[in-house]
């Protein structure tokens, strides 16, 4: 956890220059962004507390404190959350709340109501990017993903140890920068799921790209958005992406995707529930294509 403050903190002090804290830049820098001691300036406290704190020693660390250190390192909502997440876990385990682990099973009702939803894509998912539940139009839309074997499907993994992916996904940049951001976002919530350390672990070793943007240390809440998808069925999709936690099952939160009315995507949207009704999926997909 040390490490992981460390890093946290020195990577963004970095990404700040002194013009852009309103601080006068004397003399040459070996390294880029703003001195330890200018964050302690502007954050209201002594060098040598700063110091401590950025060598991952966050014990005792007061809600007052992580607060000015937030606006001296300029950090975003995310950002903040990750640091107060990281403050909590190094507390004494004594100390601290315990988080309420999330569930992995998809209560019934919340299924039935995946299933009411019909004009839009709809999943459950958890922090670590699982798809542990989706109406007949998710599993549809996201049918590359599902025609991997492992169990649950997983929207990091496929992002980057799937070549299909980067077909899939028409901005595949961005949503392998969401990925690490949100999972890096993830892991300071709860350091110790082991499940989501292994997942790390397997896509560390096994993807240079997410390890170039592991280290980076970029967290990212994952809420609205507009996402691009390049589906082999129905072609191209643009979708408006909603986030909906579900406060009955910690952890977990349901997702949809929906299309602009009257657009192209709502159209490519309909006929995709239409393949995904069919029985024989592959028979309808010949006949989409034919038209």
């Amino acid at each position: 956890m040390k490490k992981e403050v460390r890093e946290f903190l020195t990577s963004r002090r970095a990404r700040i220059t002194p013009e852009q804290a309103g601080l006068r830049s004397y003399g040459s820098r070996r390294v880029p962004g703003l001195r330890r001691e200018e964050v302690a300036v502007l954050a209201g406290v002594s060098v040598p507390y700063y110091t401590r704190l950025e060598r991952g020693d966050l014990n005792g660390v007061s809600q007052s404190v992580l607060e000015a250190l937030s606006r001296a390192l300029e950090l975003d909502d995310a950002e903040r959350s990750h640091l107060l997440d990281l403050a909590r876990a190094a507390q004494p385990t004594g100390a601290r709340l315990p988080r309420r682990r999330a569930r992995q099973r998809v209560r019934p009702e919340v299924q039935w109501t995946l299933d009411a939803i019909t004009g839009a894509a709809a999943f459950v998912g958890n922090d670590r990017l699982d798809l542990l539940a989706a109406n007949q139009l998710g599993r549809a839309l996201f049918s590359e993903l599902y025609a991997a074997p492992a169990r649950p499907v997983n929207s990091a993994r496929f992002v980057f140890l799937d070549p299909r992916a980067q077909t899939f996904y028409d901005d595949w940049e961005r949503v392998a920068d969401w990925c690490v951001a949100t999972l890096r976002w993830a892991s300071g919530r709860d350091p110790h799921d082991g499940d989501l350390s292994d997942l790390v672990g397997e896509l560390a070793t096994d993807s240079e790209a997410f390890r170039t943007r592991w280290a980076a240390h970029d967290v990212r809440f994952h809420n609205i958005g507009i996402k691009h998808f390049h589906h082999p069925v129905v072609g191209e999709l643009t979708l408006s992406l909603t986030r909906l936690d579900l406060p009955a099952d910690p952890g977990l939160t349901i997702f949809t995707y929906a299309a602009e009315a009257g657009s192209r995507s709502e159209e490519a949207l309909k006929l995709l529930g239409s393949w995904a009704a069919t029985a024989d999926p592959a028979e309808s997909a010949h006949a989409i294509e034919q038209t």
